[in-house]
């Protein structure tokens, strides 16, 4: 892959390396607008599928490489590591050609290829970590990093070296998001319709489609019949989830993927979710309490991390999966549903745990590293003394 020199005047681009699932691309997409919006000429460099970064984003360019995630097995390993070796040589290319000012990594392995080249190319380097436990991906490159963005005010998993390179700016949440940062939240009343959104991440969760409906059925009769319950589940287990709620006397609003995500999270009282990093940032900026099923099998049991920290601030009800049976995800929910001063009082809490500024926080940073100041000039980096 080659590229011409990306420059905007004298100013040269800023590379984002970033790339698989909505918790990397979202974070990346939101600092690319601020970005542009400052008059920085900004290129993303991903891989295969990072196909829906920015959609009305069309002033960024993208770059693809290859890159893979770690497969089983010996055999796997060894594909993993010649996809990444080629991405690695892409990126090295890229960024010679482009010569920029300075890059930003998302982590996952989309990125590690790009952040490992800038590196070696002396490029000065920013990773943004979105969870309280740093990735794997992140955690093989942070000694190449400049700076270490974070989501959280403490992360865990990284060396005491690194951990002094860490600036604490938030998760950049998408715009749609960010727009309900100002919206009031009012905990149903007595008697009152009880708004339930519950969705197991990107892909859905099978034990949701089990255990939620199994959880309302143990609700008092009064309780239930208040319910408006809106589910994201997985398209092979909506049939039963749809059966489980029948059988109840319940019709709640089934998908496998709903597109106004950012409305439905507005709208609800109470959330059941998973604990993805762009998951506790979004209920945070919202202002939204929940109850949090962290993902038991995630790396490192980050999703947990995430959890406890949004409950310690207050803004959650964290649950292991091994302890949320039917009958105490429904004890939960009664309780928080009978509590309308707890759920304010959570929504409080999450939205001052949340960080409606991130984007321009990260972007402050990236800037000050590419060198720019205050009159939109920048001065001799080591990116230029090593061109």
């Amino acid at each position: 892959m080659t590229a011409a020199p990306t420059r905007t005047g004298d100013r040269r681009a800023i590379v984002l390396a970033a790339g698989g699932t909505g918790g990397h691309m979202f974070p990346a997409e939101a600092l690319a607008r601020v970005l542009v919006a400052r008059g920085e000429r900004v290129v993303l460099i991903t891989d295969r599928r990072g196909q829906s970064f920015g959609r009305d984003l069309s002033e960024v360019e993208i770059q693809r490489i290859h890159s893979a995630t770690l497969q089983p097995g010996l055999a796997g390993k060894l594909r993993t590591a010649a996809a990444l070796l080629r991405g690695y040589g892409e990126a090295r290319g890229l960024l010679r050609s482009f010569a920029p000012a300075v890059v930003v990594g998302f982590g996952s392995y989309a990125s590690a290829p790009t952040v490992y080249a800038a590196g070696r190319l002396r490029i000065p380097v920013v990773l943004h970590e979105q969870n309280a436990h740093v990735g794997r991906a992140n955690r093989l490159v942070a000694g190449k990093a400049r700076a270490i963005a974070t989501s959280f005010p403490q992360v865990a998993g990284l060396k005491p070296a690194e951990q002094a390179k860490c600036v604490f700016v938030g998760n950049p949440v998408r715009p749609a998001i960010a727009a309900l940062a100002g919206g009031r939240y009012r905990p149903p009343g007595a008697g009152e319709r009880v708004r339930l959104l519950v969705t197991g991440g990107s892909q859905g969760a099978r034990v949701f489609s089990e255990r939620v409906p199994q959880a309302v059925a143990l609700l008092p009769d009064g309780l239930r019949g208040r319910l408006d319950i809106v589910q994201q589940c997985r398209r092979e287990d909506l049939d039963g989830a749809r059966r489980a709620y029948r059988e109840i006397g319940l019709a709640p609003e089934l998908s496998d993927f709903f597109d106004d995500m950012p409305q439905r999270l507005a709208a609800c009282h109470l959330a059941v979710m998973r604990a993805g990093a762009s998951t506790v940032a979004e209920l945070a900026v919202a202002g939204r309490p929940s109850i949090l099923l962290p993902y038991p099998h995630a790396t490192d049991d980050h999703q947990t991390a995430n959890a406890r920290a949004l409950a310690a601030a207050g803004g959650t009800v964290l649950m292991p999966q091994a302890e949320a049976t039917a009958e105490a995800l429904s004890q939960a929910i009664r309780e928080l549903a009978a509590d309308p001063a707890r759920l304010a009082a959570m929504a409080e809490a999450a939205r001052g745990f949340g960080r409606i500024d991130a984007a321009d926080r990260l972007a402050d940073l990236v800037q000050r590293l590419a060198g720019r100041n205050g009159n939109g000039h920048h001065g001799r980096t080591e990116t230029e003394e090593a061109a």
